[in-house]
């Protein structure tokens, strides 16, 4: 599953090598997508690479092959969410979502019935729509009793395994817009993309810690990230 971005990069990486044989460069992608630095392209690109749709050739500057495109192009791409001036409405994508279990949960007083938003990355970001249409019961004790809000989201990646978050795994989320370091949130990068994170603050700067060690920790400014929620539980189907 790719990100709007994600997927128009690729197809502008495709056509200009079908074009001319070589790749273009981090300037002409900025300038094809809009971006406002070649940082959001380095990203996008890691991306795509950690997905298995480029890979970089060595020993040649700015060398990439496309190695697959996505199949249903059509469906890849979600229309653009509404924009309104007060409502909340995280950054996640429209999919067909697993419910946990063979049947619906029933409700009971044991159990509190949440949105399920969609899928997060937590491996690379992506770039989603809001599906108010999906929910999944949960049990009360998950929840940060008494302090906001809360909705669900399905994990889409492996960077969170040395925490104890699996692909596939359903997340809990209290809707926040600050966390302490050190607390696991859900971070819209740069208005445009979506993570899963440990939270580290140094100064001015915002970290977004991975929990594998085959990824990166991620560096902003403080005007880069927004927090979208702070995780408070967890759901696993085995």
């Amino acid at each position: 599953m790719l990100t709007k971005k994600q997927y128009e990069l690729l197809t502008f990486i495709d056509a200009r090598l079908r074009e001319s044989g070589v790749s273009p460069s981090y300037d002409e992608m900025k300038d094809a997508l809009g971006l406002a630095s070649k940082s959001g392209i380095h990203r996008l690109i890691t991306g795509l690479e950690e997905r298995g749709f480029i890979r970089r050739l060595p020993h040649r500057a700015r060398a990439l092959e496309v190695v697959k495109l996505p199949e249903n192009i059509d469906d890849a791409l979600p229309p653009a969410p509404a924009k309104t001036r007060d409502a909340f409405a995280p950054n996640v994508i429209q999919a067909d979502f697993r419910i946990l279990g063979s049947e619906p949960a029933r409700p009971s007083d044991d159990t509190v019935r949440l949105p399920l938003y969609g899928r997060i990355a937590a491996g690379t970001p992506i770039e989603a729509l809001r599906d108010p249409g999906s929910a999944v019961e949960v049990p009360a004790g998950l929840l940060a009793q008494g302090r906001g809000d809360h909705y669900t989201l399905e994990v889409d990646g492996d960077s969170m395994i040395e925490a104890g978050i699996l692909d596939g795994d359903t997340v809990i989320i209290q809707q926040c817009s600050a966390a302490d370091t050190g607390e696991i949130v859900v971070a819209l990068v740069e208005n445009q993309e979506v993570t899963l994170k440990r939270l580290r603050k140094k100064g001015h700067s915002v970290a977004l810690e991975p929990a594998n060690a085959r990824y990166e920790t991620r560096i902003y400014g403080p005007d880069q990230v927004q927090i979208q929620g702070r995780l408070v539980g967890l759901l696993r189907q085995y």
